[in-house]
This record gives structure tokens, C-alpha cells and sequence, in this order.
């Protein structure tokens, strides 16, 4: 080969080698500042694509949790928001088991708690994101003419109750056992009230749904559940705060998540300033 053809390949391969070798000359704040913009200018113009985020929440999110995953498929292109909503009971059964999640979002800390015993959630990154409080609910022609608390110990009315397994169950015995220790209400209330239950659902929605289809006369649920368009099917009778019980949710990716950083996104995007705007919209108490 002639010098003058194997000499511009050598000049070009001498300028290759010395741009992969390593700088030694500091690289100031400015320019350090400049590089990480561009990288991540260039990692957030790569669009995702066929990336699915699963979400296990609790059945009273249903509404709040939807418009959620509708910001946040916005804000992240190619990327699904897939809800199964259910008992948080049932949901933190499946992580048991080793169901495939991404988030998880309970109606309760024991629920949570169950997630971290079977290793799907670190504790230290389950954080409260919301709070409720329960309502008795009625059907909008409320036949048996329920008006108040005491009301629901009156023999002969049916009441659908979520069971104790379903956390807002379990907070509804609580309310009664509190409500047991008040005069005003009679004696054995939390007794009569039991006895007038007529069926146990597996998870709020479906309390909701029997007492507006008029299956029961009234039940117990969460204030959240009574959206506007619940509210044109049943009547909300408030729990006085002496007797209520507030109920705790709190979220956590999930520990093996094929995509942890868009689960921990997600999180973000709940106890953000614009997450808990959402959250209050739908009747939760924020916890911001």
C-alpha cells in the first residue's frame, strides 16, 4: 500500500483511539451539568413501547386509581396502566402466591404487611398515601326508613356487610365494637346490628352495589364510595367522629418488578402534590 493511502487511515485511527482514551483533565461543574442534560434528554426522547405496568389496589380506588393510570400513561408513552382491583385481602393473597405485579396499593396496613411477610415488598418502601372514613349508606327510596346510626340495630332491616376478611369489614367491627360502648345507641348494639346482617361481600364495591340495587337496606362503605354517580342511587348517613373509624392505605412497588423504576413512578405520581389532588377529588382524605 502507498504512504499516501495507509497514511490518513493511521491519522484516523490514531484520532479513534485517542477519543476513547480517558480525559485527565477535570471536567468542570458546567460542563458535567451539560453532559447529564444531554444524556437525559436522550434517554427520555427513547419512547417506550409495549411496556405493561400492573397495578393491584384496593376495589375503593377504582375510580381515583383510573384517572391516575390516565396521567401517567400520558406522561409516559408506550407505557399501559393495568388495574386489578379487588379485596385487598385477595390481592395480597396473589403476591403470596407469586401473581406478577408491579405496584401495590391495600385499604390497610395489615394487608401490606402480608405483602412484606411473603418477601414481595421491602417495609421501607411502603409509604400512607390516603385515609377514609366510613358512611352508612341506604338506597335512594330507603325503605326502611333508616335516619340514623342507632337505625341500624332495629329489628327486621337487612343489612349487607362487607366480611371481616376485606379491610373496610374489619373497620366496621371496629366502629361497632366502639359504638357497643355507647349508651345512647342501647343495649348489645353491635349484637342487634350483626344479627340484622343478611349478607358478607368480598369487597366494598359490591356492599355498594346491593344497597343502591335495593338487595339490602343499608350497609356500610367507605365515604369515597359515594361518587356522584352513587350519589343518585343511594343516601350517605354520616358515622359521628367519636365512633368512626379512619382507615390507612398504604402503596409499595413491588420488590421483583420487571419494571421498578415506572413502579416507583407511579408512587410518586400518587403521593405527589397532583396525586393527592386526585385522591381528595374522589373523597379520600390526602395525606399532603
Amino acid at each position: 500500500m502507498k504512504p499516501k493511502t495507509w497514511l490518513p487511515l493511521l491519522l484516523i485511527g490514531v484520532f479513534l483511539i485517542s477519543a476513547c482514551a480517558p480525559i485527565n483533565a477535570p471536567t468542570t461543574p458546567a460542563v458535567q451539568e451539560t453532559i447529564s442534560q444531554a444524556v437525559q434528554r436522550t434517554l427520555t426522547a427513547r419512547p417506550l413501547t409495549g411496556v405493561t405496568l400492573t397495578v393491584l389496589a384496593a376495589a375503593s380506588l377504582t375510580e381515583s386509581f383510573q384517572e391516575l393510570g390516565t396521567q401517567f400513561e400520558a406522561t409516559h408513552p408506550g407505557v399501559k396502566v393495568e388495574f386489578s382491583l379487588a379485596g385487598s385481602q385477595q390481592l395480597a393473597l396473589q403476591l403470596g402466591q407469586g401473581a406478577p405485579a408491579d405496584v401495590f396499593a391495600s385499604a390497610s396496613n395489615a394487608y401490606m404487611k402480608s405483602a412484606v411477610d411473603s418477601g414481595r415488598v421491602d417495609p421501607a418502601a411502603a409509604k400512607t398515601f390516603a385515609h377514609n372514613r366510613l358512611v352508612v349508606i341506604v338506597p335512594k327510596a330507603n325503605p326502611a326508613g333508616i335516619k340514623e346510626v342507632k337505625d341500624l340495630a332495629r329489628p327486621g332491616i337487612k343489612l349487607d356487610l362487607a366480611a371481616k376478611e376485606v379491610p373496610v369489614g374489619q373497620y366496621s367491627l371496629d366502629f361497632l365494637d366502639k359504638a357497643d360502648q355507647d349508651a345512647s345507641l342501647g343495649v348489645n348494639f353491635k349484637a342487634a346490628v350483626l344479627n340484622n346482617a343478611v349478607s358478607y361481600e368480598d369487597n366494598v364495591k359490591a356492599v355498594l352495589v346491593k344497597v343502591s340495587l335495593g338487595e339490602a337496606d343499608g350497609g356500610i362503605v367507605y365515604s369515597s364510595d359515594v361518587s356522584a354517580a352513587a350519589a343518585d342511587k343511594v343516601i350517605k348517613i354520616a358515622i359521628p367522629d367519636n365512633l368512626n373509624v379512619i382507615a390507612t392505605y398504604p402503596i409499595a412497588p413491588i420488590k421483583d418488578s420487571k419494571n421498578a423504576q415506572l413502579a416507583q413512578a407511579f408512587v410518586d405520581l400518587v403521593l405527589s402534590a397532583q396525586g393527592q389532588a386526585v385522591l381528595g377529588k374522589y373523597g379520600f382524605i390526602p395525606v399532603k
